[in-house]
């Protein structure tokens, strides 16, 4: 039987073609590799952990394309072929400085046709840490009930479950999301949101019931009825604004490392990656989210999803950015 990895995480990859202006302008594209899920398992890997990322693809040149970058990061793969189904694209535009679009194509691809066997065999594996989104749970029956297995299953058998909820709204509506998510936060034992977000995982809509641990009143209570229901870390991203983590003992905050701002898309995935990185190496909250803000502002000033993400050795690079943590 195959060692545990570190972190097991599955879902849609796809090709993203990029434009650094108006896609109506014409001019050339760059190809990348999208996806919340392998982003962060790019994200883990280079930070020098074992990584198993699973997923469909298409028997495409698209697909040939995503199986060769994930590999050259040094992800483990476990893969189907599609063989009637292509491989999913987006487009990308940078509009302004500030605004970029995403085009998605991936209606009927290969990779909504992710399925309960096709990550049977990785959990067979073991991992210690399962990371799931709800990207992945909203791309169609078929893969939500390849989350809600994975889920359970994980943490049945002692696997810390992480939980980003990463809500699009053109894959689902809110209350969609919030049907499918809220009954799976029971198996999580990490939560990973935005502040619009945590509604999603309340079956009740999060109605306030102000707590005293920090940060808005709706969102410590939101994070508060989480935490009742047995998840051990709410963290919260803020973006510009850092993030914090809510446990039992209060909320910790943590600022955002200031740097010039290049391409956003992919910092909460690199946050992420940081995050549990840290955790992986044992490090405690304040040290998680220190390297959470970290390789965000890595994502941030670089440009590309993951392309800018730090090995282990170029932590340091910014580490004198850093601004301090306050508990309440």
């Amino acid at each position: 039987m195959s060692a545990a990895v570190d972190l097991l995480t599955f879902g849609e990859s796809m090709v993203s073609l990029r434009s650094p202006g108006p896609l109506s302008a014409g001019g050339s594209l760059g190809m990348h590799v999208a996806g919340a899920e392998s982003n962060v398992a790019v994200g883990i890997a280079r930070l020098g952990h074992t990584v198993t990322w699973a997923g469909v693809l298409g028997a495409d040149p698209h697909g040939d394309f995503i199986l060769r970058q994930l590999r050259s990061e040094g992800l483990g793969v476990r893969h189907r072929v599609d063989l009637t189904r292509g491989t999913g694209v987006m487009f990308l535009e940078q509009r302004t400085a500030d605004i970029s679009r995403a085009y998605y194509y991936r209606a009927g691809s290969a990779g909504s046709t992710l399925r309960r066997d096709d990550i049977e065999s990785a959990l067979d594996a073991g991992a210690k840490v399962l990371h799931l989104t709800g990207i992945t749970a909203a791309l169609g029956p078929l893969p939500l009930e390849a989350v809600e297995y994975a889920a359970e299953r994980a943490a049945r058998e002692g696997i810390l479950v992480s939980l980003d909820v990463n809500y699009r709204s053109k894959l689902w509506s809110r209350d969609e999301a919030r049907t499918a998510l809220a009954p799976i936060v029971r198996h999580a034992g990490i939560v990973i949101a935005s502040e619009d977000e945590l509604d999603l995982l309340n079956s009740n809509h999060g109605s306030p019931r102000g707590t005293g641990n920090g940060g808005s009143g709706a969102e410590a209570s939101m994070a508060a009825g989480l935490l009742d229901r047995g998840v051990r870390e709410v963290v919260v991203k803020r973006g510009a604004d850092g993030a914090c983590v809510y446990t039992a003992a209060g909320c910790l905050e943590k600022q955002a490392v200031p740097v010039s701002s290049i391409d956003t898309v992919g910092a909460g995935d690199a946050f992420t990656a940081g995050y549990l990185s840290a955790l992986l190496d044992g490090d405690d909250l304040a040290e998680r989210l220190q390297r959470g803000v970290l390789a965000g502002a890595f994502a941030v000033s670089t440009a590309g999803d993951w392309e800018g993400l730090p090995r282990r050795g170029e932590l340091g690079l910014l580490g004198d950015h850093l601004l301090g943590n306050t508990q309440r």
